[in-house]
């Protein structure tokens, strides 16, 4: 970016000081700073989509070159096949003389092909059955390790309360032990 030193923004926040005044200076300074924000995302954004501009061009060249080498090697072949029509004499031998051939065939192969067995409803009814028992004694063990999972804290809960219990009597009994103490020894 720019290149300013200490020097140069001391200089320009003492003219700016003078010129605008110590009481809107730190507005004035809070928008100079969010502009400046701003003028650093709209840079870096543009950076961005020039790059990314020149990335998409690089492919498109690279592209391009690879379509070529297609293109060429796509013609070698061709020549290559012509040549071996040319060698062996099948000059003429077109791609539409032999498909006949190859779909008079094809019907004989898909007869010959046993189909599968119609699935009955009752093999269906019976895989759903076992789904939904499945799903059911998923949903048990779940509900049972959760039971299993809430009983110790429970109980760990009761624990609490138990000695917390415990604990208050004896602090109210020795409460009234010291004040039955108190009162003998105020006595005497």
């Amino acid at each position: 970016m720019f290149d300013m030193g200490f020097t140069e923004l001391m200089l320009i926040g003492i003219v700016a000081l003078v010129v605008i005044g110590p009481e809107r200076l730190p507005g004035v300074a809070r928008t100079a700073g969010k502009y400046v924000g701003r003028l650093k995302r709209f840079m870096t954004t543009v950076k961005a989509d020039v790059e990314q501009e020149l990335r998409a061009d690089e492919l498109r060249k690279i592209l391009s070159d690879q379509q070529r080498e297609l293109d060429s090697l796509k013609d070698t072949i061709t020549e290559a096949g012509r040549g071996v029509e040319q060698e062996f004499g099948l000059d003429d031998v077109s791609s539409t003389e032999a498909a006949p051939e190859m779909t008079a065939a094809t019907p004989d192969v898909i007869q010959e092909t046993p189909l599968p067995d119609p699935v009955s409803e009752k093999s269906v009814a019976k895989v759903a059955a076992k789904k939904s028992t499945a799903r059911a004694s998923a949903s048990k063990k779940a509900a049972s390790k959760k039971a299993a999972v809430k009983k110790p804290a429970v109980k760990k809960a009761a624990a609490k309360k138990s000695a917390a219990k415990t604990s208050t009597t004896k602090t109210t009994t020795a409460k009234k032990a010291t004040s039955k103490k108190a009162a003998s020894d105020s006595a005497k």
